[in-house]
């Protein structure tokens, strides 16, 4: 690999494609108020979750799916139906008030 400046013919392709990303403004914006994030971001976390908006099909299957893992926790105690109970009920439950939210129009 040679370290040397490039041929002439790859050196005028190279000169017309940074012509054409220096009269990109949108690129030129974003490398300009680019910031490099340490950790996940939670205000976008929270925007994203307080603007999720479940349809009607996807709460009934979180709500059978509950309570199958809810019945079948009862009748057979097993710890890993209680455990996925427990995971999927608080989803389940915010899903359906974020619905019951958008119907009653707030």
């Amino acid at each position: 690999m040679s370290v040397g400046r490039l041929p002439e013919h790859e050196q005028h392709i190279l000169d017309g494609i940074e012509r054409a990303l220096s009269r990109d403004r949108r690129l030129d914006r974003r490398l300009r108020t680019f910031t490099v994030r340490r950790g996940p971001d939670l205000t976008r976390l929270l925007v994203r979750v307080a603007s999720y908006r479940p349809h009607g099909r996807t709460v009934a299957v979180l709500l059978a799916v509950s309570v199958a893992l809810m019945v079948t926790g009862i009748v057979t105690s097993a710890p890993w139906a209680i455990w996925a109970f427990a995971a999927v009920w608080p989803p389940t439950l915010f899903a359906a008030f974020r619905l019951l939210c958008r119907w009653s129009g707030g």
